[in-house]
């Protein structure tokens, strides 16, 4: 049985860092209906194509239902409202002041359900003087400190190439989803969750904030491809765009096998290289004589020849290694879905693995694909009812 068997979601998210949190929710098993405007839905769907399936929003959008409604009409919004004792948990993140000219705010769905868990996601929290500030990743990777870490020493800050700061949020708030959750099984209350996009980047910050000076009150550096040789990123053969290979040696034990693993056993008696303290000292020369070996070896190859000898190495795959590579393969987390539209695509799985709880993965929706279903369903609306509001533009 699905580990959140039971579990109803009104899904009110858009983009990322919302339909993140949900779709976490989702592979755990809940019910998770995404509401979203007729005839438009979630701008996510046309993200870099324009198109209503984007990748975008089938990567971020799995195992969900569907519900097309027009909150701005009075109908649609009592229908929202006559749907909410049905669920447990109501999930937003919206721009700021969206949810309040809406007044859907956790107050007014108390009072409907006492036991719902209303969660917000914003990118600066719902107090403060940035309340009222716009947020997307980038920007909330800025204000919460990666991007100030991520680059050259000696170069302007880059932005990082992942989409931490709206995934990275939307996970913490599942996490609190399920505790809330946990605490109602023994309350039989529910409550209100909100999480800032900016002081979540900051969980992800404490090992960079542990290299700055005097906890936290000196910046901490920009270290690039690696501090030093001994955890760095080598260029390996044939020499393309990311035939690179991370390679960390941490203790004395990983520096003599990697100096077996790689045909090098007398640089361990190399005085440039025989303590920890010798080797970051003489970073440059040690870089060169490892980057001499990984040129000839492909990244995987130096992942498996470092791998099987202890040492820790990681190939730098980009986004068609992931899908083709083989490990991930033989494990089962590529998956084949078919989708209503675009027909067979692969997506990328669901990284626990839970022994008694197996939830297949299923394709995005389309738009309003399940708004009959939800509203017959939770609210008995007939044929009639339904074709009205659908006139009228309320549902689609």
């Amino acid at each position: 049985m699905p580990a959140l068997d039971g579990v109803r979601i009104l899904d009110m998210t858009q983009y990322e860092a919302g339909t993140s949190c949900t779709q976490a929710l989702a592979w755990l098993g809940a019910d998770v209906v995404k509401i979203e405007r007729p005839g438009a839905g979630d701008p996510g769907r046309g993200i870099f194509t324009g198109q209503d399936h984007s990748a975008y929003f089938v990567n971020w959008n799995s195992n969900k239902r569907s519900l097309a409604l027009d909150l701005q009409d009075p109908r649609g919004r009592e229908l929202l409202l006559r749907l909410v004792p049905h669920y447990d948990v109501f999930v937003e993140n919206y721009g700021p002041g969206v949810i309040e000219r809406l007044d859907l705010g956790y107050e007014v769905m108390k009072a409907i359900n006492p036991a719902i868990i209303h969660a917000r996601i914003k990118g600066f929290g719902l107090s403060g003087p940035y309340s009222g500030y716009k947020c997307f990743d980038t920007v909330a990777q800025a204000a919460g400190g990666s991007i100030a870490v991520t680059g050259e020493p000696d170069r302007p800050p880059v932005r990082p190439g992942i989409t931490v700061g709206d995934s990275g949020t939307g996970v913490q708030m599942a996490l609190a989803i399920c505790a809330a959750y946990i605490q109602r099984l023994r309350t039989g209350e529910g409550q209100s969750i909100e999480i800032a996009m900016q002081e979540a980047m900051t969980y992800w910050l404490r090992t960079a904030i542990s290299s700055g000076a005097d906890w936290g009150r000196g910046a901490a550096p920009r270290t690039g491809g690696g501090a030093t040789a001994t955890s760095s990123v080598y260029p390996c053969a044939p020499g393309g765009p990311n035939d690179y290979a991370v390679v960390l040696i941490v203790t004395p034990r990983m520096w003599d096998a990697f100096c077996e693993a790689i045909g090098r056993p007398e640089l361990r008696d190399d005085p440039r290289f025989e303590s920890a303290a010798a080797r970051r000292d003489n970073s440059d020369a040690l870089f060169g004589e490892i980057a001499a070996w990984t040129l000839q070896h492909e990244k995987r190859e130096v992942m498996r020849i470092l791998g099987e000898a202890g040492v820790p190495c990681g190939a730098v795959l980009d986004t068609q290694d992931i899908y083709d590579d083989p490990h991930l393969n033989e494990r089962g987390f590529v998956k084949t879905v078919e989708h209503e539209v675009l027909g067979e695509v692969q997506l990328l799985g669901w990284p626990p693995r839970m022994s008694e709880s197996e939830v297949p993965l299923v394709a995005s929706p389309l738009l309003g694909q399940h708004t009959h279903d939800v509203l017959t369903g939770d609210l008995g609306l007939g044929d009639d009812e339904l074709r009205e509001l659908a006139e009228a533009g309320v549902i689609g």
